[in-house]
Parts: structure tokens; sequence; C-alpha cells
């Protein structure tokens, strides 16, 4: 399996990050013995074995994290499948839920049926 472009951008983007803020998983990142395209393998055997399709991005992270600081991950078997990624939400402080409007809110009323009285019309009323 050959990752898509995004996902691999998605994770190199994580782990260098993660890399520049974390003195002990920078070594762990540098290691001879581990490479990108083995992470991938790795991310893949896993969600492979769960059996599940769909997964947090932070599941995913935390995997590719694994692979490098876990030194009794070999190299892993190749895996056919497909990625498909979605780019990372960040909160956003002035934003707020959407208010809902009026016109949108079903509002119910009791209606009480009358039944009119037929009259039935003799000659005396014509």
């Amino acid at each position: 399996m050959k990752a898509s472009e995004k996902f691999k951008t998605a994770i190199e983007s994580y782990l260098s990050e993660k890399a520049q803020n974390d003195p002990l998983f920078s070594e762990d990142y540098k290691k001879e013995s581990k490479n990108m395209e083995s992470c991938f393998h790795y991310i893949f055997g896993e969600i492979k074995k769960t059996g599940e399709c769909a997964f947090d991005n932070q599941e995913i992270f935390d995997m590719a994290v694994k692979y490098y600081t876990d030194d009794s991950i070999g190299t892993p078997a190749t895996i056919q499948c497909r990625v498909a990624v979605s780019p990372p939400v960040k909160p956003d402080l002035f934003s707020t839920a959407t208010a809902v409007s009026q016109s949108t809110v079903q509002k119910t009323v009791a209606v009480q049926s009358v039944n009119p009285v037929q009259k039935t019309l003799t000659l005396f009323d014509l």
C-alpha cells in the first residue's frame, strides 16, 4: 500500500511538530531503524487488526508515535488498503454554536376538533 500524499503530510507534520516540542520523542524519531514508510504499514496493520473502518485523528497519530517509541516493533508487513483523510479541525474561540431560529422550531398546538351538528332540513326550514 502506498499512502496518499494527504495522509503522508498529516502524519509527517504531526510527528515533526512533536519531535520539535518533545526532546524525548525527538531521539526516537531520529532512529535509523525506523522510517515513515514502515510507520504507515504499521498503522495500516493496526487498523486491520481492529476490524473497524473509522478512527479519530488522534488515534492514528498515537499509532505513529507508538511505532517510533516502541523498539519491539520491527518492520511491518505491507497491507493493501485505501486511506481517506479529513483535515484536523482547529477550535475557533470566536465562533459559537449556531442558534436555532424561531422559523425552524416546530410548534404544536392542541386543536379541539369541533364536530358541527348537522341539521337535517325539513319542509318547514325551507
